[in-house]
């Protein structure tokens, strides 16, 4: 179904662990990253934790190279205790492509990590519902992080 729609919207969907990477590709997901939570978000906060050395990297392209959405998967003991999947942004707004990486890292969460049980994420309270669609709950009060109300979540698998 995802293949589908990645297709039909001219997309290409790129998976790679740090390793995989190379310094280009590196380079072009932490321009994203800080264009959008350091500067468009204002948050003030250092997003290059080391936990992308263990995580795996995901991003869309669409017809041209440019990066339209990104998130990584995080093992269980990195990022947080169990399974997590985190730095999910959408480039371009109103297309889904939000939903199509956040559906794409549930993928390989799956695939990946077949005996995990949980999923948890550190949701931005402005994107609570956006997560609750994937049937995440959250487990938490909101609580201020990087400058914004935040909530962590959960999923059972």
């Amino acid at each position: 179904m995802l293949e589908s729609k990645l297709l039909e919207c001219g997309l290409t969907l790129h998976i790679k662990t740090f390793q995989q990477l190379t310094t280009r590709e590196l380079y072009d997901l932490l321009h994203v990253r800080s264009a959008v939570f350091v500067v468009e978000q204002e948050c003030v906060y250092q997003d290059i934790d080391y936990n992308d050395l263990d995580a795996i990297h995901l991003w869309l392209t669409d017809g041209s190279g440019k990066i339209v959405a990104l998130s990584r998967v995080c093992p269980g003991g990195t990022k947080m205790k169990n399974l997590s999947i985190g730095r999910v942004i959408s480039t371009v707004r109103g297309k889904g492509y939000g939903t199509m990486i956040f559906q794409a890292a549930l993928d390989v969460a799956r695939e990946r990590f077949s005996d995990t049980r949980l999923i948890e994420i550190e949701a931005q309270l402005t994107k609570q519902h956006f997560y609750e669609k994937f049937g995440f709950r959250a487990t938490s009060e909101p609580f201020m992080m990087e400058g914004l109300l935040h909530l962590d979540m959960e999923l059972r698998v």
